[in-house]
């Protein structure tokens, strides 16, 4: 009876576009969302009276099954209201795991609207993996370095010519006063994280063994802050 009913219901509509579709609209509707509505009525007819044909009698299953189809989707819709929160409490566990100085994402956003966490080492120090114009180089962040240095090793790595460039900047490194090279870096990423056209320097071959990550490039971002044993950047 029920699938006549839906096959009815299907003639019934499919004539009455024939009829109707000069107009426009039937019921208030455009022909497709009308032709959409009666195909969905047709097909809940359908499986609503297979299932009442399933569980003829048994309303102690039917009470069951709803009860774990309700439960199901209130888990669901729990899940989806905090994504956020769950998210965060997860990469936080992750983040207890994972290598001292490994960039953890918290908020995988647009670029300009993202965040990273990173964990301190051992040694009290923030060390971050960038990618510096498409290379891995791994940088020391340091608030008192007023820009990123690069190391000559490191700045190598970039294909920066060192017998090009004028060691005219005074810096000082734990080595002592020394002379950089001013350069600019293309782009600067962590994680999400993406800073373009930064000034850096480039340090002389021996004087400097780690690159830094300085003020020219986290003035850039929106804030960054110390909590506990975690740095976390925001662009």
């Amino acid at each position: 009876m029920s699938t006549w009913l839906a096959l009815g219901l299907l003639i019934v509509s499919g004539l009455i576009l024939i009829l109707y579709h000069d107009q426009g609209t039937i019921a208030g509707l455009d022909s497709s969302n009308f032709a959409g509505l009666m195909a969905s009525i047709a097909l809940l007819i359908w499986l609503g009276s297979s299932v009442l044909r399933d569980y003829s009698g048994q309303y102690s299953k039917i009470l069951k099954d709803i009860s774990s189809w309700a439960g199901i989707a209130l888990l669901l819709v729990t899940v989806y209201t905090f994504k956020t929160e769950l998210m965060e409490g997860t990469e936080r566990v992750i983040q207890q795991v994972l290598p001292a100085g490994t960039n953890l994402n918290i908020t995988p956003q647009n670029t300009e609207n993202a965040t990273v966490r990173l964990r301190i080492r051992d040694d009290g120090q923030f060390v971050v993996r960038t990618t510096t114009n498409n290379k891995s180089i791994s940088m020391l962040i340091d608030t008192g370095a007023s820009h990123v240095v690069l190391s000559a090793s490191d700045a190598r790595t970039l294909g920066i010519n060192l017998d090009t460039l004028n060691y005219v900047i005074p810096i000082n490194t734990a080595n002592g006063s020394t002379l950089a090279a001013r350069q600019t870096i293309d782009v600067i990423s962590i994680g999400p994280i993406k800073i373009n056209r930064i000034d850096a320097l480039i340090a002389r071959e021996g004087d400097l063994t780690q690159s830094l990550l300085g003020m020219s490039f986290l003035r850039r971002l929106r804030s960054y802050e110390v909590t506990g044993d975690f740095l976390v950047l925001r662009s």
